[in-house]
């Protein structure tokens, strides 16, 4: 008897799911219900074709429902949204065109993605210049408002992901943009010291950044914030977050759980038999067990799969996700797989965290640029929980082959051990993710000690002495107060100038040479640890305790 198998949302987990149950099912039929007018499409390129970047709009249309009829025989129903799900009878109620119309299944799958959030703030319903970005229609309102209109300026919401490519984009188009984001730093996802780079980069591109900042109404082209201060808006992007869209689920009973995600098994079957659920609606559970809600393409396509394979008989397993993520910021890349720490604190996990700088390939050969590595591991028993990294190229390279570690069950003691590719044009023989295993297994085998750059302060009110190992130069262009400044190369020979009797905390440019002072003074009978990341972590993440050279006129 041939099966009928019902999918409610494409794009990413929806067309996945459809397209490889024709594979697995010639026989079956399979109906596609699309609420929107694409069934398939490039969210993800969606910023970049505001800017003229992407130039062509059909550019982002991945398929055609007549191209999937065509080529896999699926029946896709674009403008097509259910309305009710009867689990009793095993049907569903469509409507379309104002119309309804009931369709039975053997199997369903939802896929019905994520929406924007909207906060509640005056004015918001009353402004015809304030877009949210989520799907083709969405960006069409948004570059024929700026056909029409001709705005000067931008405000964007939120400093996430979208929020910040949607900035990118809207600058490059020629706009001055505004970014007001809530949070204490930009992209919330990764820690305050790794988007210190990030926000770095946006002011240099003549982006105003606000953290700490919150829209509270909306008049006209002005935007208040909570600070009292009004900032003129010709153009607004709201990028506060996304919901799970779950209203259908939950109006079919189907059990929802964290933040109203919908709860699956490990074959992604709902609290409903015969009922599955994949993509952004989702809960999934990160590396350590934990409940979350990952809105990213590559798991939601992986899911669309896997709940194809399960439906069809095969084996396969709903393993959750790492939320591995990285966005372009102009000239700089950032990404990020795992926890972070601020997640491994909120979790009470026993861990430490490294920072090391290296360059993207050999520093030798031409267009060499710094990455900065951020690894936050267990240094028990070696488990990474989670990496971030920053810098021109190569990011994706190294996050890339850590979220495969993790993924893995690689440890830290691992890391030295992957061999890579490796000619001047594309790495070092010595590649950062080498670099930063090795700086991690210090840490772990006792070999170092290391401090946070937000811990510094505390630890020289205890009475700790700051040792600076930077050559005259490097001090010239900036310095730590209250500092002692030792070249590395003249340590040794200078140690009868440092007291046994008082703790030291030992500081570079990266963190590289302070390593190297912190051994000979261990060995020498010192107690010292190492500032991890060093001036050149802290002088991103904080003024506090820097002082730089008076500019002269």
């Amino acid at each position: 008897m041939t099966k009928r198998f019902l999918i409610i949302g494409g794009v990413a987990g929806g067309m996945s799911a459809a397209t490889r149950l024709r594979r697995l099912n010639e026989d079956a039929e399979i109906i596609v219900f699309e609420k929107g007018p694409y069934v398939s499409f490039a969210n993800c390129g969606l910023p970049y074709y505001v800017s003229g970047e992407i130039k062509e709009r059909e550019g982002l249309i991945v398929q055609s429902a007549t191209a999937l009829k065509k080529r896999f025989n699926i029946d896709v129903r674009e403008k097509s949204e259910v309305v009710k799900i009867d689990s009793e009878t095993k049907t569903v109620t469509v409507l379309s065109e104002g119309e309804e119309y009931i369709e039975s299944y053997d199997k369903l799958i939802l896929s019905p993605g994520a929406r924007p959030f909207l906060p509640d703030i005056i004015g918001l319903n009353d402004s015809e210049n304030i877009f949210t970005l989520r799907n083709i229609p969405d960006v069409d309102r948004i570059v024929e408002f700026i056909k029409m209109n001709n705005p000067k300026s931008a405000t964007i919401i939120g400093a996430g992901f979208i929020g910040l490519e949607m900035a990118e984009n809207l600058a490059n188009r020629g706009l001055q943009v505004t970014i007001v984001e809530k949070a204490p730093h930009v992209l919330p996802p990764i820690d305050a010291e790794m988007a210190a780079f990030v926000n770095e980069e946006l002011t240099k591109n003549s982006v105003k950044v606000l953290t700490n900042a919150e829209a509270v109404k909306f008049s006209g082209n002005e935007i208040l914030l909570d600070s009292g201060e009004v900032i003129v808006s010709d153009l607004t992007i709201l990028s506060v977050g996304i919901k799970p869209e779950t209203s259908l689920a939950k109006l079919a009973g189907i059990k929802l759980g964290f933040r109203d995600g919908i709860v699956v098994d490990e074959q992604y079957e709902t609290s409903i038999k015969d009922i599955y659920a994949v993509g952004d609606a989702i809960v999934v559970k990160n590396q350590i067990g934990q409940d979350s809600l990952i809105s990213l393409a590559s798991p939601a396509n992986r899911q669309g799969r896997q709940v194809a394979d399960i439906i069809s008989g095969l084996s396969s397993k709903n393993k959750g996700s790492q939320g591995t993520a990285i966005v372009r910021v102009f000239n700089l890349q950032a990404a990020s797989t795992g926890l972070s720490e601020r997640q491994v604190q909120l979790s009470n996990l026993t861990y430490k965290a490294i920072h090391i700088t290296a360059n993207d390939h050999a520093g030798y050969y031409p267009g060499a640029s710094a990455i900065t590595l951020k690894l936050i591991f267990n240094p028990d028993n070696g488990e990474i929980y989670g990496a971030q990294a920053v810098g021109q190229k190569g990011i994706d390279k190294r996050i890339d082959i850590l979220s495969t570690a993790i993924k893995a069950g690689l440890t830290i003691f691992d890391l030295p051990e992957l061999e890579f590719t490796y000619a001047p044009p594309f790495g070092s023989a010595k590649d950062p993710v080498n670099m930063v295993g090795y700086a991690a297994m210090n840490i772990a085998l006792g070999q170092s000690s290391n401090i946070q750059w937000h811990e510094l302060a505390k630890e020289l009110l205890q009475g700790k002495i700051l040792l600076d190992v930077r050559n005259p130069d490097e001090i010239a262009r900036g310095k730590f107060v209250h500092s002692v400044n030792i070249p590395l190369d003249e340590l040794r020979s200078r140690l009868g100038e440092l007291d046994k009797t008082k703790s030291y905390i030992v500081s570079c440019q990266s963190g590289l040479r302070s390593y190297n002072a912190e051994r000979i003074m261990k060995q020498e009978g010192f107690d010292v640890k190492n500032l991890d990341g060093a001036y050149g972590l802290y002088s991103k993440a904080t003024q506090e305790m820097i002082e730089k050279p008076t500019q002269k006129n």
